[in-house]
């Protein structure tokens, strides 16, 4: 174990907010007047300007209205592991009946669309930020990533000395919160999920120690992690296989709707390869929005290597008329940049996702269900709609047994599988009931369908779930136990299912936040 070092500097204005705070917050507040007084100068309260920074930096405006007692910013683990124990020490003196005097969040990219996940409400909130080096080693075949890095981060420094990693297809995107939720990559078909390429977690644990978790230490943690999200510690580092990278052919491409037909044939072609291309990727979205007054295709089509028009994306590439394509030999860094500048932070967010076989028929009803249902809902402000179709073929279900297993639970016996998202923007919380209704509508009517035609899977993706969902569930009771077994065993005392009330629990009734005894 590694041992934490502690900074004792304090400066006398940042005390004296904590003070003034502890006289209308007093559990949360004198739980902040601690850990400054253990950590100093990262400890930051809603009166200096990094609070305000770290809250503007999230991509939801549900989490970005949330305001934590205090925030904070650790630059390395050891500072991770005393925030955990300063936490502990607290919560051990200050018992409360029916309650935890201070609970915690944490913060990686901050790209999450569920409230209270990646911060907390009058509790302490740890932003990973500063932790986000870069760091490639071991002849170029492992890059180590900081847990507050964004895949821009990395991307940019990759692409400038020829490397790649299996990482995220949008720049903005979060490398700790998209990893431990599983992960799709542009490089899927060839590698699998993310978290199938990470050869070694760093962790800080509920006791506060700091731990690797890899193939051949702490075996059971390096599983639970590939796909068990928040569950076990805070992952400060991970270890990415690295592999060469030369650029990559690809952009955005959008058509008028009229082309659906042809768009979903191409999609369900590609995915039903008998040997998929494992170069190819496709996010094939449908986008409805007030400014073009109606619904147009966007396709992010990929290869990743330098060749122009592969045949395998040819059925795309076909597809006529065109609106507009950026489609070119480019660095990834550039692909995931532009599809960022598609996601602007500061609006409301809901995602629900599901999995399907791979149907035209049912992706087409699935599409003009949306379409019918979000009628209500048009003249909401700052509306966009997305319905978004992926291909998970056996390729990317595949690859997971020969790098370690993960906790996903998908089988490639299952055949070519289709990732389903409708997401959804929107400016005022005051329409927020609506927008969850017209989106919880859309998915019964196409489960339904799709449980009729026995094409519904019962996979779904934690990185997609909206809140009242149940991903870990979706993993199949296996994987389950092994996830459970191993929150015993390096959390026997619950603190990342009770401490940490966001994000998808092991247990379903602690969904909510609610306390879970151990056992139960």
């Amino acid at each position: 174990m590694k041992k934490p070092e502690v900074n004792w500097s304090l400066t006398t204005v940042s005390r004296s907010l904590i003070i003034l705070a502890s006289l209308v917050e007093p559990l949360s507040a004198t739980c902040c007047s601690d850990l400054q007084d253990t950590l100093g100068d990262v400890v930051f309260v809603p009166q200096v300007p990094a609070y305000g920074a770290s809250l503007q930096s999230y991509w939801a405006q549900q989490e970005q209205l949330i305001t934590p007692s205090c925030i904070v910013i650790p630059k390395n683990a050891e500072q991770v592991s005393t925030t955990i124990q300063t936490i502990n020490q607290f919560n051990a003196k200050a018992r409360v009946p029916n309650g935890i005097p201070c609970q915690f969040a944490v913060k990686g990219g901050g790209h999450g669309h569920v409230s209270g996940v990646a911060n907390i409400e009058d509790g302490v909130t740890i932003d990973m930020s500063s932790m986000s080096a870069v760091k490639v080693h071991r002849g170029n075949t492992i890059t180590s990533v900081g847990a507050g890095a964004r895949w821009g981060d990395v991307y940019h420094q990759l692409d400038a000395v020829g490397l790649g990693v299996a990482g995220g297809r949008v720049s903005g995107i979060g490398v700790g919160g998209l990893t431990t939720g599983g992960g799709v990559s542009f490089f899927s078909p060839r590698f699998g999920f993310v978290c199938d390429q990470v050869e070694n977690f760093e962790v800080v644990l509920a006791d506060g120690r700091i731990v690797d978790a890899n193939a051949k230490k702490h075996r059971d943690l390096w599983f639970a992690l590939k796909g068990g999200s928040s569950n076990f510690g805070i992952v400060t580092r991970f270890d990415l296989k690295t592999f060469t990278n030369r650029g990559v052919w690809g952009g955005l491409v959008f058509h008028p709707i009229q082309t659906l037909p042809q768009q979903i044939s191409s999609f369900v072609a590609l995915n039903n390869a008998s040997k998929y291309d494992p170069h190819a990727s496709v996010i094939n979205s449908y986008v409805y929005s007030p400014q073009v007054n109606g619904w147009a295709v966007s396709n992010i089509i990929v290869y990743t290597k330098p060749q122009p028009f592969p045949p395998s994306l040819k059925p795309f590439t076909d597809i006529e008329p065109k609106i507009s394509s950026s489609i070119g030999i480019r660095n990834l860094s550039n692909v995931t940049d532009e599809i960022n500048q598609y996601s602007p932070s500061g609006f409301r967010q809901i995602y629900m996702t599901r999995t399907y076989g791979n149907d035209p028929n049912l992706l087409k009803e699935i599409f003009a269900i949306a379409n019918a249902t979000i009628q209500s809902i048009l003249d909401i402000p700052g509306l966009v709609y997305e319905v978004v179709f992926q291909p998970i073929p056996p390729a990317i279900t595949s690859k997971a047994a020969a790098n370690g297993g993960d906790a996903l639970g998908l089988d490639p016996a299952d055949g070519p599988l289709v990732l389903t998202l409708q997401g959804v923007s929107w400016s005022n919380a005051t329409d927020d009931e609506a927008v969850v209704s017209v989106v919880k509508a859309a998915f019964e009517q196409s489960d339904a369908l799709a449980e009729k035609s026995g094409l519904l899977n019962r996979w779904i993706y934690l990185n997609y779930a909206s809140k009242w969902e149940d991903p870990i569930a979706s993993y199949g009771a296996t994987n389950v136990e092994k996830l459970r077994a191993a929150s015993k065993k390096y959390d026997p005392e619950g603190v990342f299912q009770n401490v940490m009330p966001g994000g998808f629990k092991l247990y379903p009734k602690n969904v909510t936040g609610g306390y879970v005894k151990r056992g139960e």
